[in-house]
Formats: structure tokens, sequence, C-alpha cells
């Protein structure tokens, strides 16, 4: 038996008059989960734990079988592991994101998260010329994929308050910024990495071609290195982990899956989905478990793109569902899969939302109809039927099997 989980991340959304009070999942074409959702068990799914922020790191790990009340430290240190950084234990990791800034009569206004989405090539040239200048025995910094970096801190200066920049999204931002104005050490860091941000070769090639340049850094999400069991020892299953993202591959990582290289994975709508699928369907060839994320509807619902939402969540149906379950059914393999989200990024918000998801679990042995229902909102609402269950032990249902904790 198979085993997959195929997440789109921040599918969900709300209804949205433009849609005829539908969401762009219920507007979108997905006619290969629609067709899976009709021979499936459904679930309504508590990704995000009472008192957790909903960020994808928490919602993921649960996805993946843990209880983020017992293992989640923070978001950075699991992309720290996906970098194959090793934090010493007086180590604290933050993600370190490249936005852009807008500094006007002592306020501080948060206008894009992603610098524009910044190809990892000039991040990278941004990162070293930033880590050139201000790395130190305390701070290090370590170039990721895009505008998702990394920044390494000797706990001495690691008591830091912080907020996820795209929470905050064309908001003023002045009383977070100044968070880090009100402590030496990183004030002097943040002030100095924006005057190399605005003179360096990178930024004002971005803004001759009318891009967002990065005029900021905005350390956030901090933890340590988490202690987690791998997926063998709690489920004896090995796999692998296919996503853009570090903090995806991190969590593969921790719990002791493969990590897929997939060159052109980018995390938005241009991303390689035949690679990503053919990674899925190569790795299930002679592992028995796939998790595959698509970062690309959150991107969008960050954005406040409806047309970039709908177009990510057809190209998951198509490129990615479609695809990797006509392969397994052609090798007559048997084979059970989650089709879901971790959770919902609303379009009218621009963040993410806690509220419980919808999933399904479709198992290739089964022929009959079992439901008249599309993989959308709609399943939520009202009396539904739906099992209602926390995140982490979805993955139970999936295998058919009680997860090990000791």
């Amino acid at each position: 038996m198979k085993y997959l989980i195929l997440v789109g991340d921040g599918m969900g959304d709300h209804p949205l008059p433009e849609l005829g009070n539908k969401t762009p999942l219920e507007a979108a074409s997905t006619p290969a989960m629609d067709e899976l959702c009709r021979h499936s068990t459904l679930f309504e799914v508590a990704t995000v734990p009472d008192g957790f922020h909903p960020g994808s790191d928490v919602a993921n790990m649960s996805l993946l079988g843990y209880d983020p009340a017992h293992y989640y430290t923070g978001r950075a240190p699991l992309e720290a592991a996906s970098m194959g950084i090793d934090l010493a234990p007086d180590e604290t990791a933050f993600r370190c994101n490249l936005v852009t800034l807008e500094y006007e009569d002592e306020r501080t206004t948060m206008i894009d998260f992603s610098a524009g989405h910044i190809s990892s090539e000039e991040a990278a040239e941004l990162i070293s010329a930033i880590q050139q200048k201000c790395g130190s025995e305390r701070f290090r910094f370590c170039p990721g994929i895009s505008y998702r970096h990394l920044l390494v801190v000797k706990d001495s200066v690691a008591n830091l308050s912080t907020v996820p920049p795209h929470d905050y999204i064309g908001r003023d931002v002045t009383d977070h910024f100044e968070t880090y104005l009100a402590a030496r050490d990183w004030a002097s860091l943040v002030l100095e990495a924006r005057k190399i941000l605005a003179d360096h070769p990178v930024n004002l090639e971005r803004i001759a071609q009318g891009k967002r340049p990065a005029t900021g850094i905005w350390p956030w999400g901090s933890g340590k290195m988490p202690a987690m069991p791998t997926l063998k020892k709690r489920f004896n299953l090995s796999g692998t982990m296919i996503s853009a993202v570090d903090l995806l591959n991190g969590l593969g990582v921790c719990v002791g899956l493969n990590i897929a290289k997939v060159e052109g994975a980018t995390g938005y709508i241009d991303t390689n989905y035949e690679g990503k699928a053919a990674a899925a369907i190569e790795a299930l060839e002679e592992q028995d478990f796939v998790f595959v994320h698509l970062e690309a509807p959150d991107e969008a619902g960050h954005q406040g793109r409806l047309d970039h939402k709908i177009q990510a969540i057809e190209d998951f149906d198509k490129r990615i569902v479609a695809p990797i379950t006509a392969a397994l059914r052609d090798r007559k393999q048997p084979f059970r899969v989650i089709v879901t989200m971790d959770h919902f990024t609303p379009l009218s918000l621009q963040t993410h939302t806690a509220e419980p998801v919808p999933a399904l679990i479709y198992d290739s042995r089964q022929s009959s109809r079992i439901s008249d229902h599309s993989l959308d909102e709609r399943l939520l609402k009202g009396d539904n039927g739906l099992k209602q269950i926390d995140g982490y032990t979805l993955i139970e249902f999936l295998l058919e099997k009680e997860a090990h904790y000791d």
C-alpha cells in the first residue's frame, strides 16, 4: 500500500461577492479532487490547536501527525533543519524575511512581506552583503529561498517579541519595528541592514525594472531545535517530503523523511508542478509515503490576488493531484491519499485563520460512490455529518493504525 498527503497550502477561503458568494475553491475547476471526493471519507480537521497562531508550521506539523502542543518550538528551527544548520544549545533561530518597508515621518509601513517575491539569486547577494557587514559572534545570516532566510542568534540577545510580516501587509508596523529598535544590539542590526539595502546594486536594478526592492529585514518566528521522533519509529513509515519551502523541508528532516530537490520549485504560481509530481511518482517506486506541499494558493492569498489563487488551486488539481493519482492507478498499485489544506488564507484578510479545514481520504480499493460533495468549504457548514478530529490524528486514519509515542 502506498500513502500520500497532498496539501494545497492556504486553499481555504471565505465567500466572495465577485464570485457570487462562492469561495475560490468552489469557483475553481477541480475535476480530479471532485472525483476523489465522491469516493472518499470526509473529515473536518482542526489543524491549529487552541492557543496556537495559525501558521503553516503548526498546521503542517499537525498534518504530519505531530501534536504541536508537544513538539512545536518555533518556525525558524524547522527551516534551519532544512538548510542543514545545526543550532548549538545557546543559539536560537529566527526566520529573516527580506521585506519592502516604507519609512516616512517616523512611521513604518509593511508594503510587501516578500520584497516582490525576490529571486533566490538576488536575495543571496543581499543576505551575503548583510552578513559581511553585520555578521558577528552574536548574529549569523544564512541565505534561503526567495525572501525566506535565517538569522541565528546567541541567546543573550534572542529574547525578542516578533510578529509574522505577512499578517501586516499594507499596514502600519511602527510599533512592531520599534521592538527591534528598543534593544541596542537589534537596533544597530536592523538599521545597518536598512542602510546596506538602500544602496545595493541588486535593489537599484530592481527599482529600474519597476520591481519592489528589499528595503529591510524582518526577523520573526524564533525557536530552538525540536526533538521529534521519526515517522519510522512511530509508524514504521519511510518516505519523501516534496516542497519548495524550507519550513516544510525542515519538518521533513525532523521526522526522518527524504527531501526531494525539484529544480524550478519556487513556492509560487510559477513553480515546477510537473517536477513535483514526477518526484512524488518516482519516490513511490521505492518508498511507501510522500507528502507533497504546494505553497502557491497561500502566497496568492497573502497578496490578495483572486486570479492567482484560482489559478493555483486549478494547477494543484490538474498538475499535482491528477497526474500522481493517475500514475498510481496505471501501476495498479493500491494507494490511500489525503487531499487537504493546512489552513485558510482568506483573500479579504490576506493572512491565515485558525478555522477547521476539510479533508478527504481516498482508498483506491473503494469503487462505490460514497459522497456527492466536492472538497470545499461548504463541507464545514451546518450539520455536515463529517467526522471532526484533531489534525495530528488524521494520519492515523490514512495509515489505518495508531501512532507510537514512546
